[in-house]
């Protein structure tokens, strides 16, 4: 079958070995193109849109706590565009010259979505994906087509071109040894769910993934992105122990997942949640969160027509931090804007929304917004809020940040509101100036919180969201590394502490990096913190340190990852925390 060893991006840790399953979507094929009569052809349409909205919500409540806040919001969009008026005309308009409804319900969505991949601005090029996700959907219903993704009974190595959100949303995990995809990057929709799900996963391994034949044995390891096929009694053996250790290891982790994250000489790392529901705040409590890094607040803004008011942010914002039993949070301003339209602040459109108007660029247009959020989250009184502000670029942006944060807090100390007593205001480094210049924003901020994704895609100049370079915004390259050494650097001099909340703070192989750089709190999805922890208590804070020297010293990300691989503690007793 050609090359057995093929090479991918690490997506999700871990080794797993099994047999070869594809899967390939049924090909939806309209057949019927002339309807019955106008009427019918509508009513067959609406049914089936009633239908799948139904399905629609019932995932997003079945699966809210497997979902992250972005899927989530696709789906809650998905939801919108069954009714979205203009799609609707297009397609009643080809059902009066007499198409059949799945005909003229095809048409609609090709054209949209054709449309969408027209223009120049990636985020609405991506928003094809999910046009003709939500198109399937209902098509499916008009031709009595299943929409469940079937597994074989026994667990299988799942290979696919690539997963929508919908594949991803259904996939049962007990049935999924691993996953691997030709397309996708380390932030895809099948990298985020192997992750949460826990699942070893290659993705990007291109054209060449598609010459392995149905059934092939494999071997995949998501910890170096290599997948073997038809592996010797060898190649076997190594895998399979090397997956025993890795099963032994989760298991260890989950159970000492309470226990802090301390060095095996005695530095302590405060490892954080990022959560954007009342699910994930829970599940970050369940499985070891000493507080929540990133609250993300855009929940509140997307897919809706108004925006939200004060109470109602109140409202949404107490459950979820009266889940975290005192643990402090640090809830992130609305990052909005850009890449993440909003149909009540209609923006001229933006060739490159990464680098337009989002977030504080959105806030300073209309600062009543920023407002109305300050005062929710302060009005929450809970004891340790710290309140930080995204996509900070300047130091005059911090500064007039700063100037509205004090303002609100004494217009509601003036008005006998009960603010939190431990109230702190930071910003995220996600823009390189911002690292840069860190001592310059150290004076206006009680701390500062490295988005990583962000930062890697600005410093590398490379869209995270694009397959074509999304291999290129590497966090752990040493570009990156050295920015995050800049603003530990200027925050410890200043007298701050320094977080990192981006996909790096999850990967227990970046976590020596991070402890050696000086790094206060690591933030990350729940589901990964027992590994993280773990992956801390091997290391010295002396070996950790010498090794981020050297890290800094590579010439690409997969240099430093080879280099703290080489140099990792074995596990064993020397795990303790003692």
């Amino acid at each position: 079958m050609g090359e057995r060893r093929l090479r991918g991006l690490p997506a999700s840790p871990g080794v797993a070995i099994g047999r070869a399953w594809w899967y390939r979507p049924d090909e939806l094929r309209v057949v019927r193109r002339h309807g019955e009569s106008a009427e019918v052809e509508r009513a067959r349409l609406r049914q089936a849109r009633e239908e799948s909205a139904a399905e629609l919500e019932a995932l997003i409540a079945a699966r809210r706590d497997r979902l992250s806040p972005e899927e989530l919001a696709i789906f809650e969009a998905q939801r919108l565009m069954l009714d979205d008026p203009d799609l609707l005309a297009r397609v009643e308009e080809t059902i009066e010259r007499g198409a059949s409804a799945e005909a003229a319900w095809e048409a609609g969505i090709q054209t949209v979505a054709a449309q969408l991949r027209a223009l120049p601005d990636p985020y609405f090029q991506a928003r094809a994906a999910d046009v003709e996700d939500v198109g399937r959907r209902v098509l499916r219903r008009l031709l009595g087509v299943s929409e469940a993704l079937e597994l074989p009974e026994q667990p299988v190595v799942m290979l696919a071109e690539d997963l929508t959100p919908s594949d991803t949303a259904t996939l049962d995990p007990a049935r999924v040894l691993a996953l691997v995809t030709s397309a996708g990057g380390p932030t895809s929709h099948a990298a985020i769910l192997a992750r949460r799900l826990g699942i070893p996963a290659v993705v990007g391994v291109g054209a060449a993934l598609g010459v392995v034949a149905e059934g092939t044995l494999l071997v995949v390891d998501g910890n170096s992105g290599e997948l073997i096929a038809s592996p010797s009694v060898e190649e076997q053996t190594s895998a399979e122990a090397r997956r025993r250790i890795w099963l032994a290891e989760r298991a260890a982790a989950g159970e000492a997942a309470a226990e802090p994250a301390v060095t095996r000489d005695g530095h302590r790392v405060e490892v954080a949640a990022n959560v954007g529901s009342l699910e994930d705040a829970r599940a970050a409590v369940r499985l070891g969160a000493e507080g929540v890094g990133l609250l993300r607040t855009e929940f509140l803004y997307l897919d809706r027509t108004t925006a939200p008011d004060e109470e109602e942010q109140l409202t949404a914002y107490r459950p979820l931090l009266e889940a975290l039993e005192g643990r402090p949070v640090v809830v992130r301003t609305f990052d909005v804007g850009g890449d993440k339209p909003l149909l009540y602040l209609p923006l001229e459109p933006q060739p490159n929304p990464f680098l337009g108007v989002r977030a504080i660029r959105l806030a300073r247009r209309h600062p009543e917004l920023l407002r109305v959020q300050l005062r929710a989250i302060l009005r929450t009184g809970y004891p340790a809020v710290r309140v930080m502000f995204p996509m900070v670029a300047t130091v005059e942006e911090i500064r007039w940040l700063r100037g509205v944060f004090e303002e609100v807090k004494r217009e509601l100390e003036a008005a006998g509101a009960k603010l939190p007593r431990d109230l702190q205001a930071g910003m995220m480094v996600e823009i390189p100036s911002a690292a840069v210049l860190a001592d310059r924003f150290a004076p206006w901020v009680d701390f500062f919180s490295i988005g990583t994704n962000d930062l890697a895609q600005y410093t590398l100049a490379a869209d995270r969201t694009n397959p074509a370079v999304a291999e290129l915004a590497d966090a752990f390259h040493p570009a990156v590394l050295r920015l995050i050494r800049i603003v530990v650097e200027a925050g410890h001099a200043a007298g701050r502490w320094v977080g990192v909340c981006g996909e790096l703070a999850g990967e227990p192989l970046a976590a020596p990096l991070l402890v050696g750089l000086g790094v206060d709190e690591l933030s990350m999805a729940p589901v990964a913190i027992p590994a993280v922890k773990a992956a801390i208590r091997r290391w010295m804070l002396a070996e950790a340190r010498s090794l981020a020297e050297q890290a800094l010293g590579q010439d690409s990300g997969a240099a430093v990852r080879d280099l703290v691989r080489a140099a990792a503690p074995l596990p064993g007793p020397r795990e303790s925390s003692d």
